[in-house]
């Protein structure tokens, strides 16, 4: 398997450069990007991933928040899709292989049927995109009140009817509402990545900053590997700020463990 870290985890107070090589000494393989409006950032990061010695696996969409692929107003949709298609487009550039994707956002004002019906709409004709650069558009299970169990999950991607939309599992999101190691084993060979977070349970919800958590990663490694799941496991844990770039290196190590099962 190989180690990943988001591009925004890494401590803010280094050169753009020192973060890659802070990933890189920290014992990471690669760093997922955030994604960019224009082309000199992606190439500029792809320099300094080079130069480090570090992969770009994935790059992160950046507009599916604040422009759902869900909202009713089709400008809205449109600068949305236009987002990822330019993710896609960079992914390709830099050699990565996958585009995370929130699919939708259920809110007052959007139902969950239509935010259902509008979002397939829209990855259907971004999973044309995703083929023609030969990158995978990889749905996340986030806190947007969508999608709320992996049967549901992995039948909304199949109904897309592309092997180029795929699933972004993050194992710490899904513990407020359900078990990592049943979505793993459910979701299966649709799996492209998987985020690790650490999670804290009632009375205390929220996520530490240390992946030693109610996370249950030995059943979690149990079920990846009974899949054959080798990919990247990116962290999505931001530095802390007492000890930042120490912190990153307990991350690295802390996911060492996760995969040798002692953890």
């Amino acid at each position: 398997m190989k180690k990943g870290i988001c591009l925004g985890c890494l401590p803010g107070n280094l050169t753009e450069e020192n973060r890659f090589k802070l990933a890189k000494d920290a014992g990471f393989d690669g760093v997922e990007l955030h994604g960019a409006d224009d082309d000199d950032t992606v190439k500029r990061q792809k320099d300094l991933a080079d130069k480090a010695g570090v992969e770009i696996p994935s790059i992160m969409g950046h507009l599916h928040w604040q422009f759902p692929l869900s909202s009713p107003d089709p400008e809205v949709r449109k600068k949305c899709f236009d987002g990822f298609a330019t993710s896609l487009r960079h992914a390709a550039m830099v050699g990565a292989d996958t585009v995370l994707c929130v699919p939708a956002v259920v809110s007052p004002d959007v139902t969950y049927e239509e935010a259902y019906e509008r979002s397939q709409a829209e990855i259907r004709e971004l999973a044309k995109v995703a083929e023609e650069h030969r990158v995978a558009l990889a749905i996340e299970n986030v806190w947007n009140k969508f999608l709320l169990s992996p049967l549901e999950f992995k039948q909304y991607i199949d109904e897309v009817g592309s092997p180029f939309v795929k699933a972004y599992f993050d194992c710490g999101n899904i513990c407020l509402y359900g078990y990592p190691q049943q979505w793993i084993r459910t979701l299966g060979g649709r799996l492209a990545k998987m985020h690790v977070k650490g999670f804290s349970g009632y009375p205390n919800v929220g996520f530490p900053q240390t992946l030693k958590s109610d996370v249950p990663w030995a059943a979690c490694r149990e079920a990846w590997q009974a899949l054959g799941y080798d990919d990247y496991l990116i962290v999505e844990i931001g530095a802390r700020p007492d000890d930042p770039e120490q912190s990153i290196r307990e991350y690295s190590q802390e996911l060492d463990a996760i995969i040798a099962g002692e953890l």
